[in-house]
């Protein structure tokens, strides 16, 4: 059944151990069309320590995402009045969130549209909390260990506000191509397995390869190529990828400053 769009959203009580103001616990909007799926699902949720408004339609997540500001979007597929896709594409558009799709069989077609309008990960419907908690806690959304801006080489990254710098200049990246960035500056210097990151960025270890290929290629390219970046993402052939940064000093000149920024 779906519920009348104007009916106001429910928020599941705050249970973490350090109170209803505790920062690590990220924020979760979920539009989930079925009620009985949601409550059982914000239950599940507030007993792990998260913080969730829950709404049953796309036009109500996208009224709450603007209104609530949460740290993390999941969308159940199929979704009423406005799709998960639709929803999708209109939150990277207007307010860079990480959306989650959740599918059953009668919603794969929609969830597969929504994750190529640029949803972070696919999780089954009816959902299992156990597989969606990772998500949340991997850099997904802000939490505790990450609030602060990160800083790699002539590269200024806030997962709190979805802002890049290259060198002073703001560098607008896609939310999937943000959280690959996040992920290798967290992780500099260090050989990251294509697993691992397919893992961080899908929910999924089985990805068609070419896929995060593509993604690491744009954000190499916006980095050196758009921004002049001292830093790039090397490919080890058969392994994975690694973020290195030269010295500033071995770079060239910085780029005019007329030069527009790099746009995703």
């Amino acid at each position: 059944m779906t519920p009348d769009a104007r009916r106001p959203p429910e928020t599941a009580a705050r249970v973490s151990p350090d109170g209803p103001d505790d920062s690590r616990t990220p924020a979760l909007l979920m539009a989930e069309p079925d009620e009985e799926l949601a409550e059982q699902a914000m239950a599940r949720f507030s007993a792990a320590g998260v913080s969730v408004i829950a709404c049953h339609d796309g036009a109500e997540a996208l009224l709450q995402v603007g209104a609530q500001h949460p740290g993390a979007v999941l969308l159940g597929a199929p979704l009423p009045v406005v799709n998960a896709a639709d929803v999708t594409r209109l939150i990277n558009r207007l307010s860079p969130v990480p959306v989650i799709v959740g599918a059953g069989p009668d919603g794969t077609e929609e969830a597969t549209a929504a994750l190529a309008a640029g949803a972070v990960a696919f999780v089954a419907r009816p959902y299992r909390i156990e597989e969606i908690l990772p998500l949340l806690t991997a850099g997904l959304t802000p939490d505790h260990k990450a609030a602060s801006t990160l800083v790699v080489g002539d590269i200024e990254l806030d997962p709190i506000g979805f802002h890049v710098y290259v060198r002073g200049r703001s560098l607008q990246l896609p939310v999937r191509e943000f959280m690959l960035l996040r992920y290798l500056m967290e992780n500099v210097n260090r050989l990251v397995s294509r697993p691992e990151l397919t893992q961080v960025l899908w929910g999924t270890k089985s990805l068609d390869s070419n896929t995060l290929t593509v993604h690491v290629r744009r954000v190499r390219q916006r980095l050196r190529e758009g921004a002049g970046s001292c830093c790039t993402i090397d490919a080890i052939r058969g392994m994975g990828y690694r973020l290195e940064c030269r010295s500033a000093d071995a770079m060239r000149p910085p780029l005019s400053s007329s030069r527009p920024a790099s746009t995703a």
